[in-house]
Order: C-alpha cells, then sequence, then structure tokens
C-alpha cells in the first residue's frame, strides 16, 4: 500500500506525509455478553463488523491541520486542492497499514445478497452467483467472454488520486493462460475515461489526469464454475493472494481536535472516523 495516509473526498484527496504520533484502527466488534447465574456466558454480536480510525499528529503543518479541520467542520470551498466542493458526507481514507482495498467480505467472496450484488456486477456476457459452503459464493460463467466487476460498497470505484499505481490481483484459482484482468477509470462522476488490461490474473496501471475512482474488472476465459476469494487491489506496491481485505469504506469524521503548537504556525490535530454506509452531514 502507499505508505503515507491519504484522506479527503472523492477526488479531492490530499496527502499526509507526517507520520501520526498515535493511529489506533481498531474494529468496533459489538459484542455483548451475557452471564447466567451458574456463571456460564453467552455473546452476541452483529454479523458485520465496522472499522474506527483514530490518528493524531504533533507539530502539523498548516496546510495539512487545515485540510482536515475542512473535513471535519464541513467547511465549503476551494481550500479542498483547489476546487469550490462541499466538505461534508463520506470520506475517503486510504490507511497505508492496509494491503488490500477490498472490503473483508468481499475478498473472502462472502455476501449477504444471494446475487452477490453487494460486491460483483456484471460488465459483459453471463455469470450467477450461488452461496457456497461456509457463506462463501462461486460464480457460474455461462459466456467464456464474461466480465465481472468488483463493485465499492458506497462509490463509483475505490477512489484514487491522478499518478497512482495501481494493483490487480485476480482470485488465485483463476487459469492464468485463460484469463484477463482489467482496470476501469471513472471521474469524479463516475464518467468512464480508460481501461488497461493484461493477458493474466495480474494487471498494473497508472491513474489517469482527472481520474478519481478506479473499478477492478476480471474474465475467466472459460465457462463453468468459478471461485471469487482471494482477489487483491493495492496501491503502491504488489498485491497479496488470500490477503485479508480491509477496505477503503467510506467513512464519517465524528470527533476533531485542534490546538496550537508550542511554535506557530504549527498545529497539533486530532481526527476520529468511523465506518459508514453514507453519512447525512
Amino acid at each position: 500500500m502507499a505508505r503515507n495516509l491519504w484522506i479527503g473526498k472523492p477526488g479531492l484527496l490530499r496527502e499526509i506525509p507526517q507520520a501520526a504520533r498515535s493511529w489506533d484502527r481498531s474494529a468496533e466488534l459489538n459484542v455483548t455478553e451475557f452471564k447466567s447465574l451458574d456463571g456460564q456466558i453467552t455473546a452476541i454480536a452483529p454479523a458485520r463488523t465496522a472499522r474506527r480510525l483514530k490518528f493524531s499528529w504533533e507539530w502539523l503543518e498548516p496546510a495539512d491541520a487545515d485540510h482536515l479541520v475542512r473535513l471535519a467542520r464541513r467547511v465549503n470551498g476551494p481550500g479542498m486542492l483547489g476546487r469550490n466542493a462541499y466538505a461534508g458526507r463520506t470520506v475517503v481514507v486510504l490507511d497505508p497499514a492496509s494491503v488490500n482495498l477490498l472490503d473483508p467480505y468481499q475478498a473472502a467472496a462472502q455476501s449477504t445478497h444471494p446475487s452477490g450484488a453487494d460486491h460483483w456486477f456484471t460488465v459483459q456476457g453471463a455469470i450467477t452467483i450461488s452461496p457456497f459452503t461456509d457463506d462463501v459464493v462461486l460464480g457460474s460463467c455461462e459466456d467464456a467472454a464474461t466480465r465481472i466487476g468488483w463493485r465499492h460498497s458506497v462509490w463509483p470505484g475505490w477512489p484514487v488520486m491522478p499518478g497512482m499505481k495501481v494493483s490487480w490481483l485476480l482470485p488465485p484459482d483463476w487459469v492464468a493462460g485463460l484469463s484477463t484482468a482489467q482496470l476501469d477509470w471513472t471521474d469524479v462522476d463516475g464518467g468512464y475515461l480508460a481501461s488497461e488490461s493484461a493477458s493474466g490474473t495480474t494487471v498494473t496501471g497508472t491513474a489517469p489526469d482527472g481520474a478519481a475512482f478506479v473499478t477492478p474488472v476480471g474474465g475467466p476465459g472459460a465457462t463453468g464454475m468459478t471461485g471469487l476469494a482471494g482477489a487483491c487491489l493495492t496501491i503502491g506496491e504488489a498485491p497479496v493472494a488470500l490477503a485479508l481485505g480491509e477496505g477503503c469504506p467510506a467513512m464519517a469524521v465524528t470527533g476533531c481536535t485542534d490546538t496550537p503548537a508550542p511554535r506557530l504556525p504549527y498545529r497539533n490535530i486530532g481526527i476520529d472516523l468511523v465506518e459508514v454506509a453514507g453519512a447525512a452531514l
């Protein structure tokens, strides 16, 4: 992954090169315990977990501090990387510790939808998604020319900025001699810009000018059943098969601290975020 934090609105991501003084990226498990009179414990938890992120910096550069405060306070204006864009609603965070930007359940080929429509869509041809053992799903390709797209849960694709080097690895049980790996670049409104593809299970491309999102696509190159688990989408380094999907979820800012550093104009900044399905902010 890119080893610096990128944060902002889609199409307006800013790189924060300074390492955070503290950084917590724990998931919110929401486990509730019930203890019976005889001492036995029953635990109840939701089927899905959400991520929380907490960052704090000391002596942060003023421009970087202003960018984070704009996001937290939802301040409109050209300060958002030179564009007059609304700073509210969902926020993009490209976490430098994440190896695989796919959703964790998507990377593991688990879906709460019988059709798999929450994680995959048909670009061309025909594929039928069906549940399999332990909630892992498989796809049945009815056409050798089928192309399958991986779907982000909130945005038209995975957020990028022009010049970013993106790599995409197809599921490990796809046959390299038959498969095609592809990256589709789109602008901030979801409009198609360009594609890069390669024969085999891996493709690497550089986000072109105007690119705000990338959608990973794959073609199995054969009919019949095909697995969907184990794919990997990375920025800035080689993808790893079966890597835990840590996602690039839409997030909302839930807290912010802003105190002057001992030497002005530097500032000490803290920001808290939580994974959301949407944000009415």
